[in-house]
């Protein structure tokens, strides 16, 4: 006689997300989110308290994740991190999302945010965007490394 093995039941998959005209962010809907710029900044606070304490441990992940962060992040310099995080969160008609990708794909024109973003198409108007996004390419240091 043999014996059957009672199956698990399998938990539903994720994935539902999509960021396109409509946001569907699931459970991650009114979550705040950081730029990449203010991410490599919270990382290199954490290992540098981290460093400080002798509780640091490089791994290949955060070695690869840093190095991902350096190249990405459009500000390296705290004070315009800042003022670009100051200057999103006062659009509080866009979504967290949102104001995350402006702030870290820092687009030339409002034509290539709604291209990139297309969840912003009926929440900010043309010239208003095109003024966001001119305000924080001002705060972009090109020199930067």
């Amino acid at each position: 006689m043999s014996h059957l093995i009672p199956s698990r039941q399998r938990e539903k998959p994720g994935g539902d997300e999509e960021a396109t005209t409509k946001l569907e962010l699931g459970e991650f809907k009114d979550i705040p989110t950081l730029t990449l710029s203010e991410a490599r900044l919270l990382i290199n606070a954490v290992i540098d308290h981290r460093k400080q304490s002798r509780q640091f441990n490089e791994t290949e992940t955060l070695i690869k994740t840093q190095d991902y962060l350096d190249v990405f992040a459009r500000f390296k310099q705290k004070e315009n991190i800042e003022a670009v995080e100051r200057m999103l969160d006062q659009r509080v008609e866009l979504e967290f999302f949102e104001r995350s990708q402006l702030g870290s794909l820092c687009c030339e024109s409002s034509e290539e945010a709604k291209l990139l973003i297309p969840s912003l198409a009926d929440k900010i108007d043309d010239a208003e965007l095109q003024e966001l996004l001119d305000e924080i390419s001002k705060l972009r240091n090109f020199t930067e490394g």
